[in-house]
């Protein structure tokens, strides 16, 4: 199979789809991988690493038009999915439940869209979603604190605080892959840590794991209302799969909070469980409501592009190779976990869920299949 790689283009997105490493390994088994030239320089992989990998270095034109599988990292704009081509696959995060637009594009392209994100595990988990959740977690603390600082607008809080001074509260919302990755930064900088969620097995899970040394809280309107209060620092850490994050946390209680406290909400690039979120983007990254600082960078791993390729192709490789080698309709009918991935096929949305955010008509993928 021929598998392209096209370099991001998504405001400051250093990450790449695939690394020399994984390109090797699919050129061993006899594909032919096209990478875009400069596809890898953001995440420190250098043309001349592909080319000794086996790939192909190509233009942009030939990276979308002569691969029959295209693996990104996020979404694409409106001229790459034009340059998209009837009956190609398309592997990347695409989040379509906030974004009819681009949900009404793959379709009209009728190409095979499988979203990273919505790939899920018969026990629940997303192996796809896991590591870019594990890197958006610990940045969402990492940013929160640098923001607290005086000269970056907040209140000028050390979040761990010193002898004799109180420490800094951070409310994760969330018990998932981010939320316990943001516990466990914020943990580590000495924070007093309260983490909300609605599943008792989760709750108990960080409780253990952290030997009691944070709070943890069912997640209600009530409860939420005066852990949002009590925040420096509020992450937002949702996921409903293929859904938009509800909305959790209204206008009133953001207005709750102190000056100079920080949001992050990592389910920005669902839609945000904060009601005064909105994306943005690392070249704006924050703004001000209530006296409140807000961040909605909805790729914040691309801060980090090379810890966060090399996690990602990690994640993608097995998946990738196994298309390559026996199709992708047969790899999608042989893998429950797989065929959840998939958005749209050839023209019809098959994700039940992205269909009920817009409405549209929804078609099931074994019903295509069996045509």
């Amino acid at each position: 199979m021929r598998i392209g790689v096209p370099r991001e283009t998504k405001d400051q997105e250093y990450r790449v789809g695939m690394t020399p490493a994984g390109a090797r390994q699919l050129v061993g088994e006899g594909h032919g991988v096209f990478v875009e030239s400069g596809a890898g320089d953001g995440s420190g992989f250098a043309d001349e690493e592909y080319v000794r990998a086996g790939a192909h270095l190509v233009d942009v034109e030939e990276v979308w038009s002569a691969p029959e599988l295209v693996v990104k990292v996020k979404a694409p704009n409106p001229l790459e999915v034009e340059r998209l081509r009837a009956g190609q696959t398309l592997f990347a995060y695409l989040h379509l439940a906030p974004d009819r637009r681009l949900t009404e594009k793959l379709l009209a392209a009728e190409v095979q869209a499988i979203a990273y994100e919505t790939i899920q595990l018969s026990d629940g988990t997303f192996p796809v979603l896991a590591p870019m959740s594990e890197v958006a977690g610990r940045l969402a603390i990492q940013i929160g604190v640098t923001l607290l600082q005086r000269d970056r607008g907040g209140k000028g809080l050390l979040i761990g605080g010193v002898p004799g001074v109180p420490r800094g509260c951070v409310t994760v919302i969330g018990a998932g892959i981010v939320g316990i990755n943001a516990v466990r930064v914020a943990h580590a900088l000495g924070a007093e840590v309260t983490v909300l969620d609605v599943d008792s097995r989760r709750l108990a899970y960080l409780y253990d794991l952290f030997h009691g040394e944070l709070s943890t809280v069912y997640s209600n309107p009530s409860n939420l209302g005066r852990a949002v209060a009590a925040s420096d620092l509020l992450v937002g850490a949702v996921y409903l799969r293929g859904r938009r994050a509800p909305r959790l946390v209204t206008e009133k209680m953001v207005a709750s909070m102190q000056a100079g406290s920080v949001i992050t909400d990592v389910a920005v690039d669902q839609g945000g469980c904060i009601e005064t979120i909105r994306p943005t983007t690392h070249s704006s990254p924050t703004y001000v409501v209530h006296e409140v600082i807000h961040y909605g960078v909805a790729n914040m791993p691309a801060v980090v592009p090379r810890t966060s390729s090399f996690a990602l192709t990690n994640a993608t490789l097995p998946y990738i190779e196994r298309m390559a080698e026996s199709g992708v309709e047969a790899a999608v009918r042989a893998d429950p976990g797989l065929a959840l991935g998939v958005n749209t096929w050839r023209g019809s949305l098959v994700c039940e869920e992205v269909a009920a955010e817009h409405a549209l008509p929804h078609c099931a993928l074994e019903a295509l299949f069996a045509s």
